[in-house]
């Protein structure tokens, strides 16, 4: 599975394709001040980008893939 949730995280494993995003809107919606781990996350579908900013998620471990890891960051925790 892609994504295991967890009582207070949400862990990313591998290759996190479309077909997650709508189970990991309902969980984020949830579960407000819960976090990800991205650091097994491989390669992640813009969809589910696209709910990680919406639902404004922290992140608890980001990618080890630096360029999956700067893409990411640049993303969620845009500079003012």
């Amino acid at each position: 599975m892609p994504i295991e949730y967890k009582k207070s995280r949400a862990v990313f494993h591998g290759v996190v394709s479309v077909e997650e995003a709508e189970g990991l809107l309902e969980w984020l919606q949830s579960k407000p001040s819960t976090k990800v781990d991205l650091a097994s996350c491989s390669h992640l579908h813009t969809a589910n980008l696209q709910v990680l900013m919406t639902a404004r998620a922290k992140v608890s471990s980001w990618p080890a893939n630096p360029q999956l890891h700067a893409w990411l960051e640049s993303a969620l925790n845009p500079k003012p």
